[in-house]
């Protein structure tokens, strides 16, 4: 029997065990920041953290480049799933040559207005100080400029689980046929490291997947069981990684972020190790002597993920409204 038989023979078993998925006794309080929109892994992520009941989202902010566009597809996402109570705000715009992947899905969702990212981050860690774990998921502009504006506030989140850095090992090359190349500038640490050195140093506990535990595919097997269901998420999912596959020329995505996602909602899925990381004027993510700083997963097993993470999706029960897109 080949892997993928294997695997789906034992994500049916899997899902016949976790068909009825109850929420925790207390909810976890979080707020993602992400630049959805340009890879599909933000949108992986977002789903799975929709398809949760454990993580109670307080909200979404959009993170670097065009973020009211990406504000704008938060929005499409949240009102097809019927999350439309989940508050988006807006992040810092950047200026950066990547064009949103999945810009034609986002735009034909309908307009709103969104308050800022910064000051929405600061307002809700003060009504409940060392409650909220955020979910960093791209750039960390937002970031950097609340740790500007209020360090103290700032330092009243429970923690920070990151998607980004590159410790041991850098990005897969050729779909894992031959080694990883060396550890390298990731790219959500490079485009603002000076926002990443702010947050290792602000003492907020940071839990890291780098590249070294992120780098799951999610192959065609995979991908197929979302047409085994039909909700407004799985739909929505289907739509948008072939945009994304038609804007990258690329057809089999890596997982990153949602290996931070998942990690949120069930640590077992990346097991840590403290390490005093540092990062660099060029956004190097480099392990050395000190105080460990960060929590960091360094490995992450391929089928364990995928067995906590396709059982969410196929089995959530997630449904929108039938006014989602613009007229």
């Amino acid at each position: 029997m080949s892997i993928n038989r294997r695997f789906a023979f034992g994500l049916v078993a899997w899902l016949i065990v976790v068909s009825c998925v109850s929420a925790s006794a207390q909810q976890q309080k979080v707020i993602i920041d992400t630049d959805i929109g340009d890879d599909i892994d933000d949108v992986l992520a977002v789903g799975l953290a929709l398809s949760s009941p454990e993580l109670k989202i307080l909200g979404i902010s959009s993170a670097w480049g065009d973020t009211e566009l990406r504000s704008r597809m938060l929005d499409r996402l949240l009102c097809e799933t019927g999350r439309g109570d989940i508050q988006v705000a807006t992040g810092v715009k950047t200026t950066t040559n990547n064009a949103l992947t999945q810009e034609v899905w986002a735009k034909a969702g309908e307009v709103h207005t969104h308050g800022n990212a910064v000051d929405f981050l600061l307002d809700q860690i003060q009504k409940n100080p060392g409650e909220i774990t955020l979910i960093a998921i791209g750039p960390l502009t937002n970031i950097g400029a609340a740790i500007d504006r209020d360090p103290t506030t700032f330092k009243k989140l429970k923690r920070v689980v990151l998607m980004g850095g590159s410790i041991r090992r850098g990005y897969d090359e050729f779909f894992g046929l031959r080694d990883a190349r060396p550890a390298e500038a990731e790219y959500n640490i490079a485009m603002d490291p000076v926002a990443a050195q702010k947050l290792v140093k602000s003492g907020v506990p940071i839990y890291m997947m780098p590249l070294d535990s992120t780098q799951l595919k999610f192959d065609e097997v995979k991908r197929a069981m979302l047409s085994t269901v039909s909700t407004p998420l799985t739909d929505s999912l289907q739509v948008l990684i072939a945009e994304w596959q038609h804007g990258t020329h690329q057809i089999i995505p890596t997982m990153f972020d949602a290996v931070a996602a998942a990690y949120a909602v069930q640590p077992e899925v990346c097991p840590m190790t403290p390490l005093h990381i540092a990062v660099d004027d060029k956004g190097f993510t480099r392990e050395g002597p000190g105080v460990a700083n960060a929590n960091v997963c360094l490995n992450s097993d391929s089928d364990q993920f995928f067995h906590f993470f396709m059982p969410r999706l196929l089995g959530q029960k997630l449904a929108g409204t039938s006014s989602c897109v613009a007229k």
